[in-house]
C-alpha cells in the first residue's frame, strides 16, 4: 500500500547517483518527482561533461554497498553479472600502510569497483523505472524562486544541443515551455515545487542562490590538504600472488599514493596520488615515471608492463567541506541538499558513491513511519549519515603538513589521539583485530570512535609491539 503522499512536487537538480538515488528515496511520499539534469543522457554508459570524476577511479565500499542493496534490491547481482568486479579488502588487494604491506589473511566483505559511468548508468535505468520519477535532461537550472524563509521552486532553461554530452535517453522530457529570447538566448522557465533538493555537487550554486533571494547562506566546515591526483586507464595481465590490484595508503611522513582497481572490460583504473607541491604529471610517461617513487615498487612494475588505453587526467578539487544546511533555523523550509553539495569529501578515500546511497537511505528511513518531518529533520538526517565518512577523511588529512581551514584540529587531545592513531596504523598490518576493526570504520561500517572505545582494540594497541610484516607481495 502507497504510503500517504505529503511531500507534493519536487523537483531535484542534479541527474548523477546522489540526485537519483534522493529522487528514489522521496517518490514513495511526492505526488511526483522530476529530476533536471545540466547534460543529455546517452543510450548507455558514458562519460559526461557534468561528471567531472567519471573518469576517475570509483570504489563503492562495504556501507555502501549495504546502503544501495537497501534501495535497489536485485541491482547487486546484476551488477555482478554485468561485470562489476567485487573484491575483498585486503584479500584479494595488495594494501600497503604505515610502511608495510597489511596481511591478506583477514579478508573484508567485498567492496565494489566498476567505473562510475557503469554504475551510474545501471542505477539510472532503474529509477527512471519508478512510475512517479521523470527527467528533464538538457535543462539548467538558474536560480532559486522563494523568499528568505522559503524556497519554493526553480528558475530554468533549456540547453542548446550540441554540447557533446550524447543524445537524450529514455526518459528525457525536455524542457517543454521554453523558448528562444530575441538574442539568441533560451528564455528562462518558473518551476514551482514543494521541495527543491540541490544534488549538483562540489560545484553547488545554492549558496548564491539563497543570497539572491534574501536567505542566508549556510555556515562551512572545510579542511583542504591541496592534494592533487591523476587518473589513467590501462590493460594488461594481473599482478603477481594472485593480486587484483594496489591501494598504497599516503600518511605524513609518506605523501604518495596510488590505488589500482579492476573495472568491468578487463580494464585497470590507476589513480596516484600526491601533495600540492609535487601533483603528478598527466603526460603517459611521467604519470608512470611518477609511480616509481612509490614507497614499494610493485605498483611501478606492474604499469611499466601494462599497456594505457587512456591519457591521464588531473583533478585537484579535493577540499573536504561541509555546509550547514541544517543551522539555516527553524523557520526556513522548502529545501534539502545531499550528496557532495552537503559534504564533499576528499575523493582520494572513495567515500562519495556510498556516502549518497546512505544519504538516501537515512532519507528513505527518516520518512518510514508515515509522519512528515521538517525539512530541517531530513537535513539533519542527511547530515548524520555522512558523519562516519567526515571523521574519516578530515581525520585522516588533519595530519597532513599541507592541511588548513577552520576544521583543522590542534590542541594536546589532538596530538595525544594522533600518536595512538600512528600506533593503531603500525598493529594494521598483522594484528587481525585491529586490521578488522579500523577496516569496518574506513569501509564506513562502523563509527570512528570504536578505534578508541574497544577494550579490544584499546589493548592490542597499547600494550603489544606492532609486528612488522615482509616487503615482498603478501601471499593470500
Amino acid at each position: 500500500m502507497r504510503a500517504h503522499t505529503s511531500l507534493g512536487y519536487v523537483v531535484v537538480m542534479g541527474g548523477s547517483v546522489a540526485g537519483l538515488l534522493t529522487a528514489l528515496a522521496l517518490s514513495d511520499r511526492a505526488e511526483q518527482v522530476t529530476v533536471l539534469e545540466r547534460d543529455r543522457y546517452g543510450d548507455g554508459p558514458g562519460l559526461r561533461p557534468g561528471v567531472p570524476q567519471s573518469r576517475h577511479t570509483h570504489v563503492l565500499l562495504a556501507g555502501g554497498i549495504e546502503a544501495l542493496d537497501a534501495l535497489l534490491p536485485g541491482l547487486l547481482p546484476e551488477l555482478r553479472a554485468a561485470g562489476a568486479p567485487f573484491l575483498s579488502v585486503p584479500g584479494d588487494l595488495g594494501v600497503w600502510q604505515a610502511d608495510g604491506w597489511i596481511s591478506r589473511r583477514n579478508p573484508s566483505a567485498p567492496v565494489m569497483t566498476p567505473s562510475r559511468p557503469f554504475l551510474e548508468h545501471r542505477i539510472r535505468e532503474r529509477v527512471l523505472a519508478v512510475p512517479r520519477i521523470a527527467v528533464r535532461t538538457g535543462t539548467e537550472v538558474t536560480g532559486l524562486l522563494g523568499s528568505a524563509g522559503r524556497v519554493t521552486g526553480v528558475a530554468l532553461r533549456e540547453r542548446g544541443g550540441g554540447n557533446g554530452d550524447g543524445a537524450g535517453g529514455a526518459g528525457d522530457g525536455g524542457a517543454g515551455g521554453t523558448g528562444t529570447g530575441g538574442d539568441g538566448r533560451r528564455a528562462e522557465e518558473e518551476l514551482p515545487a514543494g521541495l527543491v533538493v540541490d544534488a549538483t555537487g562540489r560545484g553547488s550554486r545554492t549558496p548564491a542562490w539563497l543570497a539572491a533571494i534574501g536567505a542566508p547562506a549556510p555556515a562551512e566546515d572545510v579542511l583542504d590538504t591541496g592534494r592533487a591526483y591523476a587518473t589513467a586507464t590501462f590493460t594488461g595481465e594481473a599482478p603477481p600472488e594472485r593480486i587484483k590490484g594496489f591501494y598504497l595508503v599516503p600518511d605524513p611522513g609518506q605523501p604518495l599514493g596510488t590505488i589500482v582497481l579492476p573495472a568491468e572490460d578487463d580494464r585497470w583504473m590507476v589513480t596516484v596520488s600526491g601533495p600540492r607541491d609535487d601533483p603528478p604529471p598527466t603526460d603517459p610517461e611521467g604519470f608512470v615515471d611518477f609511480a616509481s617513487r612509490l614507497p614499494h615498487p610493485a605498483p611501478h612494475k606492474w604499469l611499466s608492463s601494462a599497456e594505457p588505453l587512456t591519457r591521464p587526467v588531473g583533478y585537484r578539487h579535493t577540499m573536504n567541506r561541509r555546509r550547514r544546511y541544517e543551522r539555516l533555523g527553524s523557520g526556513f523550509g522548502g529545501l534539502l541538499v545531499v550528496g557532495d553539495a552537503v559534504c564533499a569529501l576528499n575523493p582520494v578515500y572513495g567515500q562519495g558513491v556510498s556516502v549518497a546511497a546512505m544519504n538516501a537511505v537515512a532519507l528513505t528511513r527518516a520518512l518510514a513511519d508515515g509522519r512528515t518531518p521538517s525539512v530541517r529533520a531530513l537535513q539533519r538526517a542527511v547530515l548524520r549519515s555522512s558523519g562516519f565518512a567526515w571523521e574519516v577523511a578530515t581525520g585522516a588529512d588533519n595530519g597532513m603538513p599541507s592541511a588548513t581551514g577552520n576544521a583543522l584540529r590542534g590542541g594536546p587531545a589532538i596530538r595525544l589521539l594522533t600518536r595512538y592513531l600512528d600506533r593503531l596504523r603500525a598493529h594494521v598490518a598483522s594484528d587481525p583485530v585491529v586490521c578488522a576493526a579500523n577496516r569496518d570504520v574506513l569501509f564506513l561500517q562502523a563509527p570512528p570512535h570504536t578505534l578508541v572505545s574497544s577494550p579490544r582494540v584499546l589493548g592490542r594497541v597499547l600494550l603489544r609491539s606492532p609486528v612488522p610484516t615482509p616487503r615482498d607481495l603478501p601471499t593470500p
